[in-house]
């Protein structure tokens, strides 16, 4: 049933006029990414209490105030700091297994569903002021609300929960059981609040690994692994058991790996997470891969791109044929480069297709096909099919041997522009790799049009950053000379609450661009090894990795240790 307009109900309610209505909606106009309520009260027209009414009548829910609401521990213990905090939630009851939350925006929907998945239990919502709201938070949750360290602690000391996971590794227990301890509340509330930790802090994968007496869990964040309190060892079974229910996969299957996919949407986004399960010597050690499209901007002028970088690459890949490809390590962006590309160049006069492995992101008007070597179809069969769909753009996810390269190649000299990734340290290497796969020069130099190696570094600190004068050790590591460090300032991280201690917060991109120009080509033709062949593209305009990152260093983004550790095959 659609919703009567808020703007509507607050005229019946007596708190606007019809004039006063057409004003906030011309208000709004200029203003689209705030809502009604917001931009009315923003211009002072209504109080937070009446727009409460007004959503109250408009979503057919209670009104409560929260002011003088005392909320018993043993509800308050239903909703971690992490997820109140994300959803901007108040548990307020508990009965009959029903929780009821307070939150300040009951358009929000899909709250109330996702809290429920996470949760195992119904949940009901009532209404209260967006004042109250986090007020709330702040005098539950600020002082020492409950953390994976309080509750891995209580965890500890949970005699049931250890009895039960000690039968269960004896085999005691049927699979009745095991599915029953990884449903505990315990062990959902401790997963949940690792995985909206991860989300919240922008992490790219979770690792939860058994050894012999201890089990870790560490998230990678920024490109590099924190470990977090570990919870006690004899509840590895129940989490991983957990986590294997909800990536749909075969709990009672243990001597295999299995792969596998988690769908949820936190605070109203999708996040896919990647689940991969390996046998080891003292149990499966599972690594999840954080799939966020919030985190993830699918546009090139986000991506990090200097100016004239982004100019030159956007102009080469409208080009009708060639090839285009980006190189460097698992986890320097390569994949999420080439989606922004394929955003940018899709058009519905085009037909556009990839070939993945496996399929990251849903790119609207883009045909994207997932490979599956077990069933036959890997990626030079697959690249072969796609090729008989009438194909104008293909990205293909890696070429990863030289059937896959010379296939490729094909495509790009037949008409078709080709977009992959490829494993090199640096640009001109992908010659000599291309080369080395079998490729002929001749069609090396024809078919390229440009190559880009990327990097990730991280990036000091904007709130704990701090000047300093480099000593005479770390120019020399960087070939710097103290004169060219005239009118650049230095800058490292000093460690503080926002960046955990560790002085960096976010990575930026180095992206070395090696343009296919006429004087390269013939470079390619003549068969130069890889350092006449790297003089050659500095001399055509190449800026290296390193070249790029000593300038981000001057600049005080990155420091002198990044540039070393990310750098060093340079």
């Amino acid at each position: 049933m659609a919703l009567r307009r808020i703007g509507q109900i607050l005229i019946d309610l007596g708190f606007l006029t019809e004039e006063r209505v057409r004003t906030v909606l011309d208000e709004q106009r200029q203003r689209p990414t705030e809502l009604f309520g917001q931009v009315a009260i923003g211009m002072g027209l209504i109080s937070d209490e009446q727009l409460v009414q007004g959503l109250a009548e408009q979503m057919g829910l209670q009104v409560i105030s929260l002011a003088d609401l005392v909320v018993p521990p043993h509800v308050l213990a239903k909703i971690t700091e992490p997820m109140a905090q994300l959803y901007r939630v108040v548990p307020v009851n508990l009965q009959d297994d029903v929780l009821t939350i307070a939150m300040c925006d009951p358009q929000k929907l899909s709250v109330v569903d996702e809290l429920r998945t996470f949760l195992g239990c119904e949940v009901r919502a009532v209404v209260a002021t967006e004042k109250d709201v986090l007020k709330a938070l702040s005098r539950y949750y600020a002082a020492g609300g409950e953390s994976v360290e309080t509750l891995i602690a209580d965890m500890e000391q949970d005699t049931d929960l250890a009895a039960a996971a000690a039968a269960l590794e004896k085999g005691v227990l049927d699979l009745s059981g095991a599915e029953a301890l990884a449903d505990s509340a315990p062990v959902r509330k401790l997963l949940n609040m690792v995985l909206l930790m991860a989300i919240k802090d922008h992490a790219s994968d979770l690792h939860f690994e058994p050894f012999e007496n201890e089990f870790k869990i560490r998230i990678r964040a920024d490109g590099v692994l924190y470990e977090m309190v570990p919870p006690p060892r004899h509840l590895a079974f129940a989490i991983t058991t957990r986590i294997k229910v909800m990536a749909d996969l075969d709990i009672a299957e243990r001597r295999l790996p299995q792969d596998g996919r988690i769908r949820l949407s936190v605070g109203g986004h999708p996040v896919d997470l990647r689940v991969s399960v390996l046998p080891t010597m003292f149990g499966e050690s599972v690594v999840m891969r954080v799939l966020d499209r919030s985190v993830v901007m699918l546009d090139l002028g986000v991506v990090g791109m200097d100016p004239g970088i982004l100019t030159t690459f956007r102009e080469i890949i409208r080009r009708p044929n060639g090839i285009v490809l980006v190189t460097g390590p698992t986890g320097s962006g390569k994949t999420t480069t080439l989606y922004s590309a394929l955003s940018t160049i899709n058009d519905p006069a085009k037909n556009v297709m990839t070939l993945e492995d496996p399929v990251e992101y849903n790119l609207p008007g883009v045909v994207q096909c997932q490979v599956n070597p077990d069933g036959g179809m890997d990626f030079a069969t697959g690249l072969r099919a796609n090729m008989r769909q009438d194909p104008n753009i293909v990205m293909i996810g890696e070429i990863r041997d030289g059937e896959t390269a010379n296939t490729a190649i094909k495509a790009a000299l037949t008409g078709h522009l080709v977009l992959s990734t490829l494993h090199t340290n640096n640009a001109p290497a992908t010659v000599m790799r291309l080369v080395d796969m079998g490729v002929d020069r001749m069609y090396v130099g024809s078919s390229l049009l440009i190559v880009v190696a990327q990097r990730l570094v991280r990036r000091i600190c904007k709130d704990c950053k701090e000047p300093y004068e480099p000593d005479d050790d770390e120019l020399l590591k960087l070939r710097i000379k103290r004169e060219d460090m005239k009118g650049h300032n230095c800058h490292k991280g000093r460690g503080c609450a926002k960046c955990g201690g560790g002085g960096y917060k976010g990575r930026v991109a180095l992206y070395e661009i090696m343009r296919i120009t006429p004087v390269v080509e013939e470079a390619i033709y003549a068969g130069m090894d890889l350092n006449d062949l790297t003089e050659v593209c500095i001399n055509q305009g190449m800026s290296t990795l390193r070249m790029l990152a000593v300038k981000k260093w001057k600049m005080g983004v990155t420091s002198a240790d990044e540039i070393l550790a990310v750098t060093a095959a340079d």
